[in-house]
């Protein structure tokens, strides 16, 4: 029976275990295994005739003890067998639903909300399952749909709304892959299987599709899209400029008309601002306007917004003939809306600022454009007026983008409420392309183009061609003659392995070229003719080997080699004196030759994985973005101490050895390029000799050292006194580091600014400050409280020799802490310690409670195995900030010294605690609460936690 008894007991542990994971993987929107189920239903059943053989137990005589043996026996075996299936490896849930939609951003419905409850109606209609909603460009189709799919959403009826967006250049395979990424889906590698797996997993489903944008019919079954009907519940939106294909497709159709005259103007009004709607002679002026749009919705939107702001008279009537000659010289729909749209491009008046927008219809239709690469591509065209700096030029990068949305040329894309970049309407797109109609731009981006146009598309007048985003696998044996070229683009062709050398034979007035992710594993020597080049961009060739010689390319600003294979520094790179732009980003590149970098003075960004030389690039006083490795600390220092003052606005320093295999696979390493670097030093593998003092720039915002040796503190670092910018500190793995400040050595003000402060595996460090020791009077001495009075994160990880954290006098300089994290200290006795000399205190402290840590928010105590207390006599930790709380395997510790606030009635106030884990339960219940109410408080809100979890 004791051995029943155990068995059983271990079982429910396990169960426990399970339950938690169980709850995390559902609140994860995960769905828990039908396995999980069943074992969790079999503990049960056992637990049920574990009281029955207990029961008997107690009861039987002692003749009959025998067979109620045999009984225990068979279900030690069978507990035994329960518990080893409850093991489950592959986890206890398996990915539940994707979330039922994606909410869009959306302007008001003037004039439409009829229009959106009658298509409402035929949703929720259950004869209908396809409905085309049909209307010329502009009228508000995707506005209206956009409303539609968010009320669905809000109201819950469907397991999902999905929004694919079609687009012109129709193609199945894009459409399924489209479908299956909304609906968070995998689709296997054969293209067979896709139709079938995607009716498999729509059928399963009560959903709305909606399509938008469709310009051509297509077999829902050729996609994997089941018909709609009364039976399955789901329905079909497709929104289209053309009435056949919502026919032909068998939708019940809805034809959006125009606005009103009435609505029209309301909608203008909206826009443009109240002083028109104050002024009569402009009221007036605004309703003839108005009157030009024909009631289009986009057209109307676009030409108030460009006349925001505008108060003279004279100038409204201009734009009213500039708007009347348009309308009146065009015919057709299509011809019509661009003259509309046309009319806010051309009150752009800077042909900069017009050259700018038309750039984005290079892009696919319906394309997410990031700002910075947008901007960063203006400013290669030379779009962007050549400032003192780079930064002056993305600021006007993102002047000019604020303008061009605001005058609702472009759109913000926000993903989770964050402005994550722009794209173009379609009708705004063509008419873009409309204004450079003719052979001036090809533009046949996305268009899932296998091969290069015919030469003979390739017309002398062209001025820009976009090839981006296609199949494009070679470059045949062409040679356009297209004198006037300036840009082309062939970034995004993945299968694109060769290009000939006569293909640039004749492009000599070649400025932007960009191959990025490209499978070239070579560059035609014919580049190396092409003098008017500006700018090669050559982002993620990730076969790109050879490169031919750069040393004609005198022009040349901006050369892009990030994550290339390339091995040498291009032959010529030093004649490259105009460049201020290099990124060599290439792990298998040499060294810079020697004197190479002070001929490139002009450079503004410089990013590389090389050894670089700090006397070499200090001399760059353009440089504003820095991001290199020095192999020796002199070579940092001598770069330090020349910049001090004027160095660049961004950098990321590292110090150590790039090319040994620590760096190459340090995470932080993989994607430096892309990482948000701000000012950043970051010391790894590398050893401080002779007790020197390693010299820091003045503006320094992070700093980490990892792995290095004969470092005792940061007091190591001189001049860090000085470094009143630093943020972030964190030091790991190393072995050397006895405490994180030595005042014996020097006194760090910078440390009141620092934010964060991460201690990781110091094996011998013994205390965070090591103060001046025999201080003759302690009116002279330094006053340490206030060293980390910014600090609102703490990290204490794998610290195995530190007996006592936080000593009471520093109290008082950790007012913002928020968040404290202490694990695997296996000699940690204290959190706040008393010193020597502190015990006279007690007493008074005694009778007044004095508060530690007043903005705690998270507290992690975890595998602590010798804590013994968190708060020294006297003080307590407020609760009512506490959000996060996990308390694991620190059985020694016996008090808890959360303080509980009290409601006007009395009552101990409810805390806001989101979750809290403790390990073991049974520790739990024996520990002791300063505050009385706390652990009526805080009990029902914290769960066992697993002791194995704590190793993750």
């Amino acid at each position: 029976m004791n051995d029943l008894r155990r068995k059983v007991n271990d079982l429910n542990i396990r169960k426990q275990d399970l339950k938690l994971k169980k709850g995390e993987e559902i609140r994860c929107r995960k769905v828990v295994k039908s396995e999980v189920e069943n074992w969790f239903e079999k503990v049960r059943s056992i637990n049920v005739e574990m009281e029955k053989i207990e029961t008997k137990f107690s009861v039987v005589s002692y003749f009959s003890r025998a067979g109620l043996g045999k009984l225990v026996s068979r279900k030690i075996g069978e507990v035994e067998r329960i518990y080893q299936q409850g093991s489950f490896p592959e986890g206890v849930a398996v990915d539940g639903p994707p979330a039922s939609g994606v909410t869009f951003p959306t302007t008001d419905l003037e004039g439409q909300i009829d229009v959106k409850g009658r298509i409402w109606e035929y949703l929720m209609d259950n004869e209908v399952g396809m409905i085309g909603i049909c209307g010329m460009g502009g009228i508000g189709k995707t506005t209206i749909m956009k409303h539609i799919n968010n009320q669905l959403l809000k109201e819950n009826q469907f397991d999902a709304v999905i929004w694919v967006t079609v687009s012109r250049e129709f193609d199945v395979v894009r459409l399924q892959e489209d479908l299956a990424r909304a609906l968070d889906y995998s689709l296997p590698k054969n293209k067979l299987e896709w139709p079938t797996v995607l009716m498999e997993i729509l059928e399963r489903k009560r959903y709305v599709l909606i399509l938008d944008d469709v310009w051509e019919p297509f077999a829902l079954l050729d996609v994997g899209i089941p018909e709609p009907s009364s039976h399955n519940g789901s329905k079909l939106v497709i929104t289209s400029r053309s009435i056949e294909v919502c026919n032909s497709m068998g939708c019940k159709v809805f034809k959006l008309q125009p606005l009103s005259p009435a609505a029209s103007l309301n909608l203008f009004l909206c826009q443009v601002g109240d002083n028109v709607q104050q002024d009569p002679t402009l009221k007036e002026l605004a309703n003839l306007i108005v009157d030009q749009c024909g009631g289009l919705p986009l057209a109307i939107v676009t030409i108030a917004s460009s006349m925001k702001g505008v108060e003279d008279a004279f100038e409204w009537r201009n734009a009213l003939s500039e708007l009347r000659e348009r309308v009146t010289s065009v015919k057709g729909s299509d011809t019509t809306i661009f003259e509309q749209l046309k009319f806010s491009y051309d009150r752009l008046k800077d042909s900069k600022i017009q050259n700018c927008f038309l750039y984005c219809s290079l892009y696919p239709e319906d394309h997410h454009i990031e700002s910075e690469e947008l901007i960063e591509n203006w400013i290669d065209e030379e779009l962007i007026d050549e400032l003192e700096n780079r930064h002056a030029m993305h600021d006007r990068g993102h002047t000019i983008l604020n303008k061009l949305v605001n005058n609702c040329l472009l759109e913000k894309v926000m993903i989770d409420g964050v402005n994550r970049g722009v794209k173009m309407h379609d009708v705004v797109r063509d008419m873009a392309l409309s204004v450079k109609r003719g052979d001036h731009f090809m533009v046949k981006a996305g268009t899932q183009l296998e091969e290069i146009p015919n030469e003979h598309k390739w017309k002398e007048s062209l001025e820009k061609v976009s090839l981006m985003n296609n199949s494009i696998s070679k470059v045949p044996p062409i040679s356009p003659k297209c004198h006037n070229l300036s840009t082309l683009l062939l970034q995004e062709n993945h299968n694109l392995e060769k290009i000939l050398g006569s293909f640039f034979e004749h492009m000599h007035g070649l400025k932007v070229l960009n191959l990025s992710r490209t499978g070239i594993s070579y560059l035609p020597s014919s580049i190396s003719n092409l003098k008017n080049l500006t700018a090669l961009i050559l982002r993620r060739c990730h076969q790109l080997r050879y490169m031919p010689s750069l040393a004609k390319l005198t022009a040349l600003r901006k050369l892009d080699l990030f994550h290339t294979k390339i091995e040498e520094v291009p032959h010529g790179m030093e004649m490259l004196e105009n460049l201020t732009y290099l990124n060599l980003y290439a792990r298998d590149l040499n060294d810079l030759p020697m004197g190479m970098l002070s001929r490139l003075s002009n450079l503004q960004v410089m990013k590389a994985w090389l050894n670089i030389k700090g006397e070499e690039v200090a001399k760059l006083r353009k440089l504003e973005i820095l991001l290199g490795a020095f192999s020796d600390v002199q070579d940092f220092e001598g770069y330090a101490k020349s910049i001090l003052g004027q160095g660049p606005t961004k950098y990321w320093l590292g110090v150590g050895s790039p090319k040994s295999s620590y760096f190459g696979k340090h995470p932080w390493f993989n994607n430096l390029e892309d990482v948000e670097v701000d000012k950043e030093v970051c010391f790894i593998n590398y050893k401080i000799w002779n007790e020197e003092f390693v010299l820091l720039p003045k503006d320094i915002k992070t700093l980490t050292i990892e792995s290095c040796q004969n470092i005792k503190s940061l007091s190591n670092f001189s001049l860090f006194c000085e470094a009143n910018e630093l943020k972030t500190c964190a030091i790991s793995w190393c072995e050397d580091v006895e405490c994180v400040i030595d005042l014996s050595l020097s006194w760090c003000n910078s440390l009141r600014n620092v934010e964060v402060l991460s201690l990781r595996s110091l094996r011998n460090l013994q205390e965070l400050v090591r103060e001046v020791t025999a201080v003759a009077s302690t009116s002279h001495s330094p006053t340490p409280p206030a060293i980390f009075s910014s600090l609102k994160k703490f990290h204490l990880v794998g610290c195995s020799s530190i007996k006592e954290l936080f000593a009471v006098r520093l109290l008082q300089g950790f007012q913002n802490l928020e968040y404290v994290e202490v694990k695997h200290c296996k000699k940690l006795e204290k959190i706040i310690a008393e010193e020597e000399g502190e015990n006279q205190k007690v007493e008074k402290r005694d009778s007044e409670t004095t508060y530690a840590f007043p903005k705690l928010s998270t507290l992690h105590l975890i595998k602590l195995p010798e804590l013994k207390s968190i708060c020294c006599s006297g003080f307590r930790i407020p609760g009512e900030s506490l959000r996060y709380l996990s308390i694991i395997n620190c059985s020694k510790l016996r008090k808890i010294p959360f303080s509980i606030p009290l409601l006007e009635t009395g009552q101990p106030s409810p805390l806001s605690l989101e979750y809290g884990y403790v390990h073991p339960r049974k520790w739990w219940k024996l520990v002791e609460f300063d505050d009385p109410n706390a652990k009526d408080v805080l009990s029902p809100l914290v769960l066992d936690y697993s002791s194995e979890e704590d190793e993750v």
